[in-house]
């Protein structure tokens, strides 16, 4: 019998299912905990349990497409946010996670997070009483963080409208008390600067590329205990380590879509690890001008 040591005990049963089963289970979303996702976790935490105070500091939190964003986020809104009813029977969401319009617009922001209520309303129905809605229904929910997930989307569309947006997340945090945070890319940034008072509210936290060092090799280690192959790989062996990163880029998506097509080629030929070749023969994964092209 083996003992799968290179395997996390919580995931070892995996071992006992089929090879269709263990490829399914390559799928399923799981957190890979590292430092720098632990820090802005931490930094979440802190904003959470901040004191009420007129002006509630702001956090935006930014990276690289594909870089963890929005896996930290759910992460922290799983850890922190799960709804419940109280002892008075009362339904309490202290973590509201939405998605930014497609474009700046308040009443298209009020109605994404209007949808993490479960609440009616009128799509139709002017910005005011939309904005009613969500203070209402906030105040009735003790809500105590807003997270506004791909903020960058807000750049799309004009100065006017970019304002009204801010100035309307502006009202919330003030009329409510409680922080909110944006998660996007890099170029989020810039919709803080449309007014000096928002760049003022807003701390921002980098989720960078991974270098390849220590750490980098640490983040492979654990990736390699959640995946179901019989063989230990030692990704994080400096051979392998080096040829991961230059094929993601240092990109954690990237990085997570490459470790699987390898694990699911190690099942299907019966090598059951990551080896060097197999890496090789999963190389087509390397971004290209930001697009992947399929190969046979």
């Amino acid at each position: 019998m083996m003992s799968f040591e290179h395997i996390h005990p919580a995931f070892r049963h995996v071992m006992a299912l089929s090879d269709r089963d263990r490829m399914a289970f390559m799928d399923e979303p799981r957190w890979i905990g590292h430092k720098t996702a632990q820090h802005v976790l931490d930094i979440l935490q802190g904003l959470l349990n901040k004191p009420v105070r007129h002006r509630m500091p702001n956090l935006l939190i930014v990276g690289d497409s594909n870089n963890g964003k929005t896996t930290v986020v759910r992460r922290f809104k799983e850890l922190c946010g799960q709804a419940y009813v109280n002892e008075d029977a009362d339904p309490v969401k202290p973590i509201i996670l939405a998605e930014a319009p497609p474009s700046a617009d308040e009443k298209g922001l009020y109605i994404s997070i209007l949808e993490q209520f479960w609440a009616p309303y009128r799509a139709t129905d002017p910005a005011s009483k939309l904005r009613y809605q969500v203070v209402h229904l906030a105040r009735a929910c003790k809500v105590r963080m807003l997270i506004i997930d791909e903020f960058h989307s807000l750049l799309t569309g004009t100065p006017v409208k970019q304002r009204e947006v801010m100035n309307a997340l502006k009202l919330l945090c003030n009329e409510l008390s409680i922080p909110v945070v944006g998660a996007g890319t890099r170029d989020a940034v810039r919709v803080l600067h449309t007014d000096p008072q928002h760049a003022s509210r807003f701390d921002v936290a980098t989720l960078p590329l991974w270098e390849l060092n220590a750490e980098f090799q640490r983040l492979l280690a654990g990736f390699e205990k959640v995946i179901p192959l019989k063989q230990p790989s030692r990704l994080h062996e400096p051979e392998l380590a080096a040829l991961l990163h230059a094929i993601s880029e240092g990109n954690t998506g990237n990085l997570h879509r490459l470790l699987v097509e390898c694990a699911l080629d190690a099942i299907q030929t019966g090598k059951e690890r990551i080896d060097k070749a197999t890496i090789e023969k999963k190389s087509w994964l390397r971004p290209t001008r930001g697009i992947r092209e399929l190969m046979g």
